[in-house]
């Protein structure tokens, strides 16, 4: 779990803290126009959101992360709840779960940085997708911090452009989004 300090309140509380939903969505038109009026209607921002079809083609899988209070976001799951395309909803915040994301990097690569950048992929266990005459273009996938750590060490390397893909999560162990509660 992740806490916020409150001035207001002067403790440590559940304001701001990150909710990383699931759902299971019919894969037809309109579909994320309607679930995203529905947090922007609220005043609600989403930090990341990724969708794709399931083994299912008529369905969809969508990941929202997003922050609030516990009230706030009960409002918003029992709204996403009640919409007809939406099929099941998931707060991952009190399960166990794994998030990935992947990254496209291009970076300056000259011949004093080529070998610290392959050095760097390595370790983070990447790869070189694309070599130009003065950039590599690096794929790295991984959670959060990991992702972080990466632009961290490529910063003063010189990048010259990224691309985020935004989290996907899934529950560990052997239960199906469907049988999840």
């Amino acid at each position: 779990m992740e806490f916020i300090w409150s001035l207001e309140f002067g403790d440590w509380n559940l304001i701001n803290m990150r909710h990383v939903i699931t759902l299971l969505v019919e894969n037809e038109f309109g579909v994320l126009a309607r679930i995203a009026g529905l947090f922007s209607g609220r005043g609600f921002n989403i930090e990341c959101l990724s969708v794709a079809e399931t083994l299912d083609p008529a369905v969809s899988t969508m990941t929202i992360v997003t922050r609030g209070d516990d009230q706030i976001i009960e409002q918003v799951l029992k709204q996403l709840n009640k919409l007809i395309p939406v099929i099941k909803v998931v707060d991952l915040i009190d399960k166990d779960f794994v998030e990935r994301e992947m990254i496209l990097v291009k970076v300056l690569a000259t011949e004093k940085t080529r070998e610290e950048i392959l050095r760097i992929v390595d370790i983070f266990r990447g790869k070189v997708i694309d070599v130009g005459a003065k950039t590599y273009t690096i794929e790295i996938t991984g959670d959060e911090k990991k992702i972080d750590a990466l632009l961290s060490l490529l910063k003063p390397l010189g990048i010259k452009e990224l691309v985020r893909t935004g989290r996907v999560a899934m529950s560990r162990g052997s239960k199906a989004m469907t049988e999840l509660t």
